[in-house]
């Protein structure tokens, strides 16, 4: 790829790194490691990037891959879960508090159905619109709302059961 090419890569992913990050962190919970799949997923995203004809799509791009990836390691999967994620603080540190909530909260993430799991990440830890999520996970409005829906009902069936097994 020239270094044009390269240029451009760099240019569209700088903004979205964040977002794409928070994502993969979600996203790659309990099945392998978040950075693993960041790196996985650009380095795809690289070698496809002549094949992306929207620039301004370059985050569903990316998130489209993560997926596929996250789906085919499963597949493959044969061993239990190979490292849990932790959220971190800047500085490196763990947030003991902190990381034990996104703790329960991915491991209830993690009961729900792929497309309804893959919604809630996407809409309410990354921060993507109705529009994003259609267009990442090839549905209809009412598919990916429904998914929404349907989803944070049972994270509160989840949430609320595992908190009385706690008193």
């Amino acid at each position: 790829m020239s270094q044009q090419r390269q240029q451009e890569f760099i240019t569209l992913y700088q903004p979205v790194h964040d977002r794409f990050e928070r994502f993969c962190r979600a996203r790659a919970f309990g099945d392998m490691d978040h950075r693993d799949l960041v790196n996985e997923t650009l380095l795809i995203a690289y070698k496809k990037f002549d094949e992306l004809k929207k620039r301004d799509s370059f985050i569903s791009f990316l998130c489209g891959i993560a997926s596929r990836i996250v789906g085919n390691h499963l597949q493959k999967r044969t061993t239990e879960r190979l490292e849990d994620a932790h959220l971190q603080r800047s500085d490196g540190q763990v947030e003991p508090e902190l990381s034990a909530d996104v703790h329960f909260l991915f491991e209830a993430l993690a009961q729900l159905p792929e497309a309804q799991r893959e919604a809630i990440i996407l809409f309410e830890i990354s921060g993507f619109s109705i529009k994003e999520i259609m267009e990442i996970q090839r549905a209809g409005e009412s598919a990916v709302k429904q998914r929404l829906k349907r989803g944070r009902e049972r994270l509160e069936e989840i949430l609320k059961y595992e908190s009385s097994l706690k008193i």
